[in-house]
């Protein structure tokens, strides 16, 4: 299914997993171009993803206009897929990165490189670690990198709710939030269900504590100041996995932070820098 003629085609099925179905979108490249690799997309966590919904729709369609293949995969309990979100597990949504892999693999005789933005990148990388065939090179949009951090963020949006409903006599902070969750109670936040188990999950994780990945990865770092310096933990984990040989290159953005704005929101710039990077070489 084209949009128009000339336009690549996009294509929505259920892929079939041993946990149900999961919701997908294929864009091929545009008709007799011959293959340059393919892509599959890791999105980032909760409403981050509905966020980003149009961000990642534009870089896949220009990722296929310049011969690549992109699978977009809503994750178990995600999007359109199969199962609750408060069912959700770390290695569930990487059982599902396999899958998808997979059907790549069988389709596409070329490259196939990961794509993740926010924990989706976080995901990309655990699950590129745990192979044992390497993934040809990974692409991080603003990428999380240690899931305590992050998931500490996340809870803050629970917290914020409590004192608009005027509940801020309750509210004993993230740390009784925790107290919580380690007791095994789910908590609803910003209208998702969190499991214990995947809050856990998701707190161990740590990049800076891996090695080994061997692909090549593209950190995009994006802020309002195209000169403000990288996040010290960020620039210290980059120096540590080029130490050990890997083929890490930095590219600041300047541009919003699309993930998290009100409404629905386009960073331009994050699309071109990502272009300048895989747009096709000529002689």
């Amino acid at each position: 299914m084209s949009e128009r003629p000339g336009l690549p085609a996009m294509q929505p099925f259920f892929l079939d997993t041993v946990r149900g179905t999961r919701f997908c979108l294929y864009h091929a490249p545009p008709t007799g171009t011959e293959c340059r690799g393919a892509f599959l997309y890791i999105h980032p966590f909760a409403e981050e993803m509905n966020k980003s919904r149009r961000m990642a729709a534009l870089q896949a369609r220009a990722f296929a206009a310049t011969g690549f293949a992109v699978l977009q995969i809503d994750l178990f309990g995600c999007g359109d897929s199969a199962g609750e979100f408060g069912n959700a597990r770390w290695e569930i949504w990487k059982e599902d990165l396999a899958a998808a892999r997979q059907w790549l693999v069988e389709r596409v005789a070329a490259p196939v490189h990961l794509w993740g933005l926010r924990l989706g990148a976080l995901l990309a990388l655990d699950f590129a670690r745990s192979r044992g065939d390497a993934i040809d090179s990974i692409v991080l949009w603003q990428p999380v990198m240690r899931g305590e951090s992050f998931m500490t963020q996340f809870l803050r949006l629970r917290l914020a709710d409590d004192m608009l409903a005027g509940r801020a006599e309750q509210n004993g902070g993230t740390r009784a939030l925790r107290d919580a969750l380690a007791r095994g109670e789910a908590l609803e936040i910003a209208g998702y269900d969190i499991a214990p188990a995947l809050a856990a999950e998701i707190d161990t994780l740590d990049a800076a504590a891996w090695s080994g990945i061997g692909s090549a990865i593209h950190w995009f770092e994006i802020s309002a100041d195209a000169n403000r310096p990288l996040p010290h933990a960020s620039a210290q984990l980059i120096a540590a996995w080029r130490d050990e040989g890997a083929d890490v290159r930095l590219h600041p953005v300047q541009g919003a932070p699309f993930w998290s704005a009100p409404e629905i929101a386009e960073c331009p710039e994050l699309l071109s820098a990502t272009a300048a990077i895989f747009h096709p070489v000529h002689a």
